[in-house]
């Protein structure tokens, strides 16, 4: 993959989270930004909300015990490209430290949507839906 495919912007993001590098996936993100997320208030916007997800995030984490947080995507099962737009749907599994315990949640569901600003890719939006 390379900057011309969208899904290469969706793995350096996951790539960033997976290495809790904030500022790494707030480059990937466009002004304005978007996320839907399960965790409470779950919805983000405008050109911070990485940054303000991401904290949350941490502070949730730090509230309920977690840590440690790694996603591993499948193969997408959409990669749609129209123009200087893109629709990326992914199956994930989460897996995180719960209070000293490795915890996997599977079957979930990351659905972004991307921009091109130049020759990059961007993440417009993105919402992870929850499984098991």
């Amino acid at each position: 993959m390379n900057s011309s495919d969208p899904m290469a912007t969706v793995l350096q993001y996951v790539d960033a989270f997976n290495n809790g590098d904030s500022k790494a996936m707030a480059a990937l993100c466009a002004d304005p930004m978007q996320i839907l997320d399960g965790m409470s208030p779950h919805v983000w916007q405008g050109p911070t909300a990485c940054t303000d997800w991401w904290r949350d995030v941490c502070e949730e984490g730090e509230h309920v015990g977690a840590s440690g947080y790694r996603i591993a995507v499948d193969e997408p099962r959409h990669v749609d490209v129209t123009g200087d737009h893109a629709y990326v749907v992914v199956p994930a599994t989460m897996t995180v430290n719960l209070q000293g315990t490795r915890v996997t949640q599977t079957g979930s569901i990351f659905t972004v949507a991307l921009g091109k600003m130049g020759t990059q890719w961007r993440l417009r939006a993105w919402a992870w839906t929850k499984g098991a």
